[in-house]
């Protein structure tokens, strides 16, 4: 039975063909590159029509622009060193409930895309999707990359469908933003932005359409064959492979430490949050005392109120902190945390093939040294029994009067026939793997890349929020400090 090729084994991001037809296609060569250059760094800048085209989108989201940044007020900069001109944006924007009032009603978001890439036929258009639609791309797209860090999306049940608040307009802001989030990740992914469910998720009209015909259009599945047959025993049987690749454990390693680090975070500024709103209330309490107090001072009441009232202002201002920096650095990186444990699963199955790939040698091993020892019988020679099953079988086929040379010999023919298939499955299991483990080097790049964009923008915003918060206070302070110091207080 002939070697079956790679791309029938289900991978369509290793043989990279599932862009649109008749556009550019990324080289498997490199995930990062149509012509020349590799990854982020080498992006340029885009054409001046294509920023022309950008500069009214990005007012009312926190979409990413791969190879652009967006400044605190939400316009677009391009970095004129990455990506060869070549650009995404995505926006998730203005949610907006439909059939209100009905038991079907549901909440839809304008989709807004704008791009320089050659396989998008429009370069700007906006569309509208549901949850649901979110939910669909995400899951196909897990199946037609499997090598690929899908990032991942909300959980649908959460906290607001137990409440009942899922409409209400502090739940649909957060859905929004962590939709944008899983929006910017595709488009800072060199595959799964040009892959045809993404061009049609993004631009068709007809999406109804469109993901039926995804349904009826599957990825080809694995071949039935006799690796698919023994994969699974050998999966549920051995947890670990026979010979890690250094590459990958080094990997798990890096992932496990920055997890660990992330939460260690998450968790400090949690505390400092809850810090934070107890000192609030602090202030508040402290306002009121010194209102108390002017009302004793009747020579004093008036700088004493505008000093409570300055309390009271930095009170607000420490919980708008809390609720404009704090909560989103800790939901971003709650979501960085769960991009991650998708990272983590990919390499998993990069080891299951790897697992595939040695069992089956493992299993081709003991059926050749079995055909071996039949065949040395047949000649005369003596051949101790491979294994306690191999013992016990020809003792049972010696009580039987069944151990004979004819029954070896069809014994022989019957392990040759086997030998073939398990030959075959095993290079096919050799290739899958290996074209497994090239795919996975790749999507770690793509996936430090895209994890060092994300913590550089967490931890701006955060600082950025905490330095607004401390200029607002100290010009609020610097403005009372003098009419408290007009106070005389004759002795």
């Amino acid at each position: 039975m002939p070697s079956q090729p790679i791309d029938e084994d289900g991978f369509h991001s290793i043989a990279w063909d599932d862009a649109p037809p008749s556009r550019a296609v990324l080289s498997p060569s490199s995930p990062f590159d149509e012509d020349v250059g590799e990854g982020f760094e080498t992006i340029s800048q885009p054409t001046s029509e294509s920023q022309d085209g950008g500069a009214g989108a990005a007012s009312t989201s926190t979409a990413t622009v791969t190879g652009s940044r967006r400044d605190r007020q939400g316009s677009v900069e391009v970095d004129p060193g990455e990506w060869n001109g070549r650009w995404m944006s995505i926006e998730v924007r203005e949610p907006v409930k439909e059939h209100e009032g009905s038991k079907d009603m549901y909440v839809s978001y304008a989709v807004k895309t704008q791009t320089n890439l050659s396989t998008f036929p429009n370069k700007l258009v906006v569309v509208r999707r549901r949850f649901q639609d979110f939910e669909f791309l995400r899951e196909h797209l897990v199946k037609n990359f499997p090598a690929c860090v899908v990032p991942p999306i909300p959980d649908k049940h959460r906290l607001g469908y137990i409440k009942g608040d899922r409409f209400g307009p502090e739940f649909i802001e957060r859905r929004r933003l962590d939709l944008q989030r899983f929006a910017d990740r595709i488009a800072r992914h060199p595959t799964l932005q040009r892959s045809q469910l993404v061009n049609d998720f993004l631009q068709s009209t007809e999406w109804t359409v469109a993901k039926h015909h995804h349904i009826s259009h599957p990825p080809p599945e694995s071949h039935i064959s006799l690796m698919d047959s023994l994969s699974d025993k050998f999966i549920n049987a051995f947890s670990n492979v026979r010979k890690p690749d250094g590459r990958f454990v080094e990997m798990l390693e890096d992932l496990e430490r920055f997890e660990e680090g992330l939460v260690s975070v998450e968790r400090l500024v949690g505390r400092g949050k809850t810090r934070v709103d107890d000192l609030s209330t602090d202030y508040q309490d402290m306002a009121a005392a010194y209102q108390g107090l002017g009302y004793l001072e009747s020579g004093i009441t008036e700088p004493l109120n505008r000093f409570a009232e300055k309390m009271l202002d930095f009170s607000a201002l420490l919980k708008h902190m809390n609720q404009s920096t704090v909560e989103p650095f800790l939901i971003q990186s709650h979501s960085l945390l769960a991009y991650a444990n998708s990272h983590r699963n990919v390499i998993k199955l990069r080891d299951q093939k790897q697992l595939d790939f040695e069992e089956l040698s493992a299993y081709l091993s003991a059926i050749v040294s079995e055909r071996d020892r039949l065949a040395a019988l047949n000649s005369g020679h003596s051949a101790a029994p491979v294994g306690l099953g191999t013992y016990l079988r020809d003792q049972v086929d010696k009580l039987r009067g069944t151990d004979d040379i004819h029954t070896r010999r069809e014994r022989i023919r019957k392990l040759d026939g086997r030998i073939k298939e398990l030959q075959d499955a095993v290079t096919t299991a050799h290739e899958t793997s290996t074209a497994f483990s090239d795919e996975v080097l790749k999507e770690h790049k793509v996936f430090e890349l895209s994890k060092k964009e994300e913590m550089k923008e967490i931890l701006q915003t955060y600082a950025d929020g905490q330095v607004e918060m401390l200029q607002r206070a100290m010009d609020d302070w610097d403005r009372i400090i003098p009419l408290l110091q007009r106070i005389r207080v004759d002795v």
